[in-house]
């Protein structure tokens, strides 16, 4: 099944997926076009995969890791499905990541692979943008990097994790203004997701609502104002997102209009 969360006159609401349209709880159907996409699940600990593929680290000249890159990030940089993502005026390179999200449905500790997919409640589709002027060092990457508001479009849909019979072999894509630029596969993650399951939960509790974004593949492409950029996994969802530059945002601000963020 999936689902999603929404906005729609004026209220909250949780939603499904039937018939092309979405369901909300009171029984009402509308279509995506109708209502406000939040991301579908409110995020709690964030977990970001740096250099999880072998060829994005080769594009990026670096030795893939021998143990996870992982750092954390904020609930702001947190959109929904068709919002606006800044684009710092002095920002130079701004790179799409398509990302399959992992979301974590009860409490983990010392699991093992064998046991993780216990764990996973669903799956949704991440475009983790990475602004590469403000990185001080890929093997430490700064905050400013990867927490900017606005800066992790994430949705559609919770997909139920039953319903992904192998997430290790799904394909992920990117479009730029409809050309195809990025195509990979989560067959080719350096480290599984039952090992980053095992790996996080060995000294750390998990909970529900956490989230793993596993990283993206080779391809990568520098983004501008005005882009809508399309990030898609097989059976997850497509999930679409336009860049806008300072001034938009400022307008927005200075009217009192509610942030994109939020």
């Amino acid at each position: 099944m999936k689902h999603a969360r929404v906005a729609y006159l004026g209220a909250i609401h949780n939603a499904i997926e039937v018939d092309g349209l979405l369901k909300l709880e009171d029984g009402r159907k509308v279509s995506e076009h109708e209502v406000v996409w939040l991301p579908p699940v409110q995020p709690r600990t964030v977990f970001a995969l740096g250099l999880n593929y072998a060829d994005h680290a080769k594009e990026l000249a670096f030795k893939a890791p021998t143990e996870p890159l992982v750092f954390l990030k904020g609930p702001h940089t947190f959109i929904g499905h068709r919002a606006q993502t800044r684009r710092p005026a002095d920002a130079t390179y701004m790179h799409y990541e398509c990302e399959l999200a992992v979301v974590i449905g009860r409490t983990a500790r010392k699991v093992k692979q064998m046991d993780a997919y216990h764990y996973v409640a669903g799956y949704t589709v991440a475009n983790d943008y990475a602004i590469r002027d403000y990185l001080e060092n890929y093997y430490r990457p700064n905050l400013k990097v990867k927490n900017r508001d606005t800066c992790t479009p994430i949705g559609p849909w919770l997909v139920d994790a039953k319903d992904i019979p192998d997430p290790m072999n799904l394909t992920l894509r990117t479009y730029v203004n409809g050309k195809l630029t990025q195509e990979g596969s989560t067959k080719d993650m350096i480290f599984s997701i039952p090992a980053l399951i095992e790996y996080l939960s060995s000294f750390m509790t998990l909970n529900t609502g956490d989230i793993i974004l596993t990283g993206t593949p080779e391809g990568l492409v520098n983004t501008a104002v005005g882009d809508e950029v399309v990030t898609e996994i097989e059976g997850i969802g497509r999930l679409v997102n336009t860049i806008a530059d300072d001034s938009s945002f400022q307008i927005r601000a200075q009217e009192g209009t509610v942030s994109p963020s939020l």
